[in-house]
This record gives structure tokens, C-alpha cells and sequence, in this order.
């Protein structure tokens, strides 16, 4: 049998292997370099961080501050008396006669009551219009029927007539229905359909290929289903958006509840400030329970917007489809 040969120059290097190099200790991700862009962009996000939370510090700390000590400590930057007078006050925690010492009214506010009828009115007008919106963008974006486009047109007119142009002709619908007063009376002018949400919903499904609906229908499914069950989830985040963006602003609606509402079974929170406002002294303002009573309104908007802002950036962005 002939015996195996091996080369000397592997066998040697197999016998005595070449210790191991490693990289030097200072070698490694290079640190970032200044630049005069980035410390320009850096500053113009702190300073515009600062303007925005601002003012909500101040609310914060006027509403911990006392009635009676805040004009003697306007430009202290902390709280003047601290006191959680202000809260109470606002929500009707404290007595008459508490709140007259403290420089309120006395009178007492059904925030609670405020609060209840916001969450309907905001929770009515966000899914109707939602749901609405969203079938009519569908229909304008992937259905082909005569005058479609002149339909369309006329919608995204309605973009450019002012609001206060609709109050009118809503009040003397809904007073002929007999709402006012009402809180469907509140959210029906809204609640159906508005010229953005149609526009906003419509952009993302042209973004959609027809060839997904035409493959489901091949399959047996109707158009309704294949709406629910296949469109409808691929914009799940500008669906998202679009609530959080409608939930705001009947939230925050101000004069058409004012016009509608006449009595505290109708009244949404955002009135509570008016109404809390003319309670007050007129000489004296009670500013720390106004501006709680303004902190209690704004917060649950602050903590939807907290938890939903990255999807609301990534779909006005429209980066959510591929």
C-alpha cells in the first residue's frame, strides 16, 4: 500500500500555528462628527420643544397655585400657595363655601356630566364619519360609475367654503329635526361625511393594487367583503389616523355645541370652561381653577396623541403602503 505524503510547509504550519492577531483596542465605530447643520437643527428642535410645553407648564403651575397668593407671585416660575384648591374647585369637589373663600363662585359644575357627553358626541362623530368617509373614498377611488369624477370635484369644493358658512343651514336642519339640545343634535353635521376624511381615505386605497380585489372576487367574495376583509385592513393605519385626527377635533369643538346645547343633559366639556369662566368674579378671575379645569379638558386628548402620534406621522407621511 502506498503511504500518504503531506506537504512540510502545511505540516509545519499545522504543527506550529501563527498566534492569532486581534485589532487594535482603539479601532471601532468612529465617532460622530460636529457639524454646524446638525447643531443648528438640534437647537431649533429644543427651542420649539421648550414654546410648546411651555404653556402648559404654566397652566400647570397657576392650577397649583393659590387664589389669594397668585397676584402677589404672577412672574414666579413655581407654584404660588401651593394648593390643590384649583382641581377641586373645578370639579366640583369643593363646598360653597371653600370655594368662596378661595376666591370662586360657589356655584357648583357637573364636570363629571361634561365629561360623559364629550366621549359620546367625540365617539359618535369619529365612527360615523369614519365609516362613512371610508365607503365613499372607496367608492370614489376603485368603482367607475357615471359622473364620478364631477361628484368628486364638488367634494373637494367643499374643502374651501368656511365653517361658519354651514352653521346656519346645520342649525335650521337639526332645529327641524328636532335635536337641539340633543346630543345627535352635536354630532350629525359631522358624523356622516366631511370633504377631508373622503380625500385623506381616498389617496390610500388608489395606492392599492386592483389586482388583490380582483383575485378575492375570483375567489367568491363580494365587494362588501372584500372591502372589510382585505382593504379595510391594509389601511389600518390611516384608518387609525383618521379617528385619532376626527376624535380630536370634535373633541376640542367649541361654537356648534354652544349653539346647539341649552341645558346641562347636552353640554360637552369644552363649554364647562365658558361656563366656569362666567361663574367666576368678574373682578377677580379664579385663575387656578380655570386653568385646571382647562388641564382636565385637554388631557385626555394629550394621552390619545401620546400613544397614537407615531402612526398618525407615518400615515399623513404615506409611508404605510407599499
Amino acid at each position: 500500500m502506498n503511504a500518504i505524503t503531506v506537504d512540510p510547509d502545511l505540516q509545519d504550519n499545522l504543527e506550529h500555528p501563527e498566534p492569532a492577531t486581534t485589532a487594535p483596542s482603539g479601532s471601532g465605530p468612529r465617532p460622530r462628527r460636529f457639524t454646524w447643520g446638525k447643531a443648528v437643527g438640534w437647537t431649533v428642535m429644543i427651542v420649539m420643544i421648550v414654546i410648546t410645553l411651555v404653556p402648559f407648564y404654566w397652566m400647570l403651575r397657576t392650577a397649583l397655585s393659590s387664589n389669594s397668593a397668585l397676584p402677589g407671585g404672577a412672574a414666579d416660575p413655581l407654584p404660588v400657595g401651593f394648593s390643590w384648591g384649583g382641581f377641586e374647585r373645578a370639579l366640583g369637589l369643593a363646598t360653597p363655601q371653600e370655594s368662596l373663600a378661595a376666591g370662586g363662585s360657589g356655584a357648583a359644575m357637573n364636570f363629571g356630566r361634561y365629561l360623559v357627553n364629550s366621549i359620546a358626541v367625540a365617539t359618535m362623530v369619529t365612527v360615523g364619519q369614519v365609516l362613512f368617509s371610508a365607503l365613499a373614498a372607496y367608492a370614489f377611488a376603485r368603482m367607475r360609475w357615471p359622473g364620478r369624477d364631477v361628484i368628486f370635484a364638488a367634494f373637494l369644493g367643499g374643502l374651501m367654503v368656511p365653517t361658519i358658512f354651514t352653521l346656519l343651514p346645520n342649525f335650521l336642519l337639526v332645529r327641524d329635526l328636532g335635536l337641539l339640545d340633543t346630543l345627535p343634535g352635536i354630532a350629525l353635521p359631522t358624523m356622516l361625511m366631511t370633504p377631508f376624511a373622503i380625500f385623506f381615505m381616498r389617496q390610500f386605497f388608489m395606492g392599492i393594487s386592483t389586482e388583490i380585489e380582483e383575485a378575492a372576487m375570483l375567489d367568491g367574495a363580494s365587494r362588501i367583503r372584500t372591502f372589510f376583509s382585505i382593504i379595510v385592513p391594509m389601511v389600518s393605519s390611516a384608518v387609525a389616523t383618521l379617528g385619532i385626527l376626527t376624535y380630536i377635533t370634535s373633541w376640542n369643538d367649541y361654537l356648534w355645541p354652544l349653539l346647539v346645547s341649552q341645558t346641562d343633559g347636552s353640554r360637552v366639556l369644552t363649554l364647562a370652561l365658558g361656563i366656569f369662566r362666567a361663574q367666576s368674579p368678574q373682578s377677580a378671575p379664579d385663575w387656578p381653577g380655570l386653568m385646571a379645569a382647562t388641564l382636565l379638558a385637554a388631557l385626555p386628548v394629550l394621552v390619545l396623541y401620546a400613544f397614537f402620534a407615531k402612526r398618525i406621522v407615518n400615515s399623513i407621511g404615506f409611508s404605510g403602503i407599499k
